[in-house]
């Protein structure tokens, strides 16, 4: 029996077999499931949330790499106080001439995290330590689930990183079944790479002051619910050319660790830019659609006026209730939701911690928490782009399937972030460690 098991907890559980099956109606071939790939990943995960929130001992551990994250990132803002001076400190602080602070200005508080992490992996891949522990989880996938050699490793490395995955397996793309193809999205747009998973802390640090290792927890979570809802919905009819195989990880080597250094902080700068567009983008375009549906809610006589975070609050209600997300809470849920769909996480996220700081604002503290897992993930229009486009690029013989397999990636990944929210909340109890930080949320 799980500790602190109650009438939310158990909608939880009903929601992480109703999102498979959502999956499974949607499959390409109901029939070609293969059920030791989904009982294991489910197993797999549910056994990874039991070891986070109920083991003995979690506690140290959990609070441990939380610190750990924190310190990280108070480091990586000497560079960020050196750049900007005031601009760089929030309300409240000064710098050391005694200047203060302006407050929270994204592009540069947030930004140079990215960039920071950036060059921080690309040091922890040039003396070998991530490729130790990506090989570690791509093990435990393929030996448990029995997924290819490539799929099991890109899925692990997806834990970690972006697009630069798929880099990892380039040999093998050229030969991947269509399955396997999904399989590789779905992990990519699942999951998040350390580089903004730091950016996300500092959105909801001083809301939530554990946050830093339940979004690490959350991308581990996600990876075999990724592969889970893949292959519920292209299940696998050709035979993977690394089935039962080991792949190793194709790195380009640096020649020493200040190359690494270099070359990671200019791709993370690079990253930066790419995450700033998307925002202009993708921001300016959903004002414009809310000026077009508040215009139409007037012709239509609404009591207010319509707009896109409202009805992507109501498409997405059923699924926030899903995850054990309280009825009160569920319509705002549904909005982040839609929002992250629409116009990436980093919205999402930054309305998720203005909406926690609101006192009262949130009915239960349980959905600070599962929302902070659901929203975990780059599952959104851009990122199918992103990865449709970055692994065509790679492997141009194969743009067709990948480009007809992008939809139904983003779908898996929509659907595994919610897993993820759901077995959170399975797991959620006013024990847990997570409580008493997010209870300022409600």
């Amino acid at each position: 029996m799980i500790r602190g098991m109650d009438s939310y907890s158990l909608v939880s559980l009903l929601g992480i077999f109703g999102f498979m099956l959502v999956a499974w109606v949607c499959s390409t071939d109901r029939r070609r499931v293969n059920w030791r790939v989904v009982g294991w990943g489910v197993g797999l995960q549910l056994a990874l949330a039991a070891l986070i929130f109920q083991a003995p001992k979690s506690r140290e551990v959990f609070l441990w790499l939380n610190d750990v994250v924190v310190k990280v990132i108070d480091a990586a803002r000497a560079g960020e106080r050196f750049l900007f001076g005031p601009l760089a400190l929030p309300l409240g602080q000064k710098t050391a001439a005694g200047e203060p602070g302006v407050g929270f200005v994204l592009a540069i508080q947030v930004f140079p995290i990215i960039i920071f992490f950036s060059a921080l992996m690309a040091l922890l891949y040039h003396y070998r330590i991530m490729p130790l522990v990506i090989r570690a989880f791509a093990w435990v996938f393929s030996r448990l689930m029995r997924i290819s050699g490539a799929e099991s490793l890109c899925a692990s490395s997806n834990i970690f990183v972006g697009i630069e995955s798929a880099t990892t397996i380039r040999p093998y793309l050229s030969k991947m079944t269509r399955s396997e193809f999904c399989t590789i999205l779905t992990a990519g747009m699942a999951t998040v790479a350390s580089s903004t998973l730091g950016a996300y802390v500092v959105f909801l640090s001083g809301v939530f002051s554990t946050i830093a290792g339940h979004l690490i927890s959350a991308s581990i979570l996600s990876a075999p619910a990724a592969i889970v809802m893949s292959k519920l919905l292209v299940p696998e009819d050709g035979e993977p050319v690394t089935m039962g195989k080991r792949v190793e990880l194709q790195l380009e080597a640096e020649p020493n660790g200040i190359a690494a250094i270099v070359n990671g902080a200019m791709a993370g700068a690079k990253l930066v830019v790419g995450v700033a567009a998307l925002l202009i983008a993708f921001l300016g375009l959903v004002a414009l659609a809310n000026l077009a549906l508040g215009g139409a809610s007037g012709l239509f006589g609404a009591a207010k006026p319509w707009s896109l975070e409202m009805l992507l609050g109501y498409a997405m209600y059923p699924f926030a209730v899903m995850m054990g997300i309280p009825p009160p809470d569920a319509m705002q849920a549904g909005s982040l939701l839609g929002t992250r769909l629409v116009a990436t996480e980093f919205p999402a996220y930054f309305e998720l911690a203005a909406w926690m700081g609101k006192e009262g604002a949130m009915a239960h503290p349980r959905t600070a928490v599962v929302m902070a897992y659901a929203l975990c993930g780059f599952a959104h229009v851009a990122s199918m782009a992103i990865f449709v486009g970055g692994i065509s690029a790679l492997v141009p013989e194969r743009r067709k399937d990948l480009a007809a397999l992008g939809p139904r990636a983003l779908l898996a990944a929509t659907l595994a972030c919610l897993m993820t929210g759901a077995v959170a909340g399975l797991f959620y109890h006013p024990g847990a460690i997570v409580l008493e930080a997010a209870a300022k949320g409600g």
